[in-house]
């Protein structure tokens, strides 16, 4: 059976997420190729993890036998992330875009299941995994536009999910969610709606394309 590590971080809630509600498209049409398959859902916003702390970061880099028992205790919480990913057959990432960057929530997550000599390093123990991230943000970044360069999440996710844990990544990127509700940003509706409808899309496609991927 596969495994599908599913993590969400927007801090609003179903529908009213974009990042969730693709993420979700994404998720029931894995389902529908997996249906013996097992999900592997952490809610970030829902159910936060605790900043890492000096005793779960040196206890990564200290043998077993020589922690101490608040290194073991700190470490047992970081590890059960680590065996999450390392488990996983594929990865779905929920991240808006918050103040230009992802969410604090996600970026603990990251904190906690980086391990130099584990899964980040010369052979990382997750490399290769397939991931999709569904990079969801208010506005628009590209070229040309009047925020170009702004975007810290693409960029960063790409540095650390990639080129630091070795995973196969891959976007989705909903834009302009903000336009229906922002009367300055009406202009932009129907590029909005555009950007919906393709994300959607791309989910439902790259979710199929994974499992034919898997099962080959």
């Amino acid at each position: 059976m596969v495994t599908l590590l599913h993590i969400d971080s927007s801090v609003l809630p179903g529908e009213a997420s974009a990042s969730r509600s693709v993420a979700a498209a994404f998720r029931t049409a894995w389902e529908e190729q997996h249906p013996e398959g097992t999900v592997i859902h952490r809610d970030l916003a829902a159910n936060p993890i605790p900043h890492i702390t000096a005793a779960a970061w040196s206890a990564g880099y200290t043998a077993p036998s020589e922690r101490t028992p608040e290194q073991s205790a700190a470490f047992a919480a970081r590890e059960k992330l680590i065996e999450e990913l390392e488990r996983a057959d594929a990865v779905l990432i929920g991240a808006p875009m918050h103040n230009f960057s992802v969410p604090s929530t996600l970026k603990t997550w990251l904190d906690n299941v980086l391990l130099l000599g584990r899964t980040a390093g010369e052979s990382p123990s997750a490399q290769g995994t397939p991931t999709v991230v569904v990079a969801s943000r208010g506005g628009s970044y590209g070229p040309g536009t009047p925020r170009e360069g702004f975007d810290f999440v693409q960029n960063y996710l790409e540095a650390v999910l990639h080129r630091t844990l070795g995973l196969d990544v891959d976007f989705i990127v909903p834009e302009l969610t903000l336009a229906p509700r922002n009367p300055a940003m009406s202009e932009l509706i129907p590029l909005y709606e555009a950007s919906r409808k393709r994300a959607f899309e791309d989910a439902t496609t790259k979710a199929k394309e994974l499992a034919e991927r898997l099962a080959a």
